[in-house]
């Protein structure tokens, strides 16, 4: 249950619905739900999130959890724990580059609501020093972006693996993003 790359940019536009994101978000986060649970969460009717969840059952991204029946309501579980695409391959065509728009904004979205969350009162000295957010402006070449990113996912594996079994380990949400300036934001 790794990693989903998607190559149609149809089947991103169906995850990119800001709904179905936040229900695929939190089935990887909090576990199985079923939609009546994932309604309340999300502040939607359970018409709405099973509707919403057929599709990404529909398109691969969720799937019945066997495991865990509630009754006469299905619990879903995500089938993947990423969502990926090409980004090279998805912006050869105009869909393509909306569809990746949409997801960027929509992953923009989440980072502003999870910083709105984020008490500091909440937590502990530990945590408040480490948690954050910076912005960074470089210069570098594709190549040198590229290199970042796959250091970052490498680290980031890396330090999941050693502390798995540190009582202090909690699920936290990292993000990275980077895009060259425009042309104009350069000149200025």
């Amino acid at each position: 249950m790794e990693q989903y790359k998607i190559s149609d940019p149809q089947v991103l536009k169906v995850v990119a619905h800001p709904l179905r994101v936040r229900l695929l978000g939190l089935l990887r986060t909090d576990g199985p739900a079923t939609a009546s649970e994932l309604g309340r969460k999300v502040g939607e009717s359970s018409g709405s999130t099973s509707y919403h969840l057929r599709e990404l059952f529909k398109y691969g991204f969720i799937e019945e959890d066997p495991e865990r029946r509630d009754g006469r309501e299905r619990r879903w579980r995500p089938r993947h724990r990423y969502t990926s695409w090409d980004a090279g391959e998805m912006s050869a065509s105009a869909e393509g580059r909306e569809a990746m728009r949409i997801m960027h904004l929509r992953q923009a979205e989440l980072v502003r609501r999870m910083m709105e969350d984020f008490d500091a009162a909440e937590w502990s000295r530990d945590w408040v020093d480490a948690a954050g957010m910076s912005d960074h402006i470089l210069s570098l070449p594709p190549a040198g972006l590229r290199e970042f990113s796959d250091k970052a996912e490498e680290l980031l594996r890396d330090l999941a693996a050693k502390y798995a079994g540190d009582p202090e380990t909690r699920q936290v949400d990292v993000w990275y993003g980077a895009v060259p300036l425009s042309k104009q934001e350069e000149e200025q």
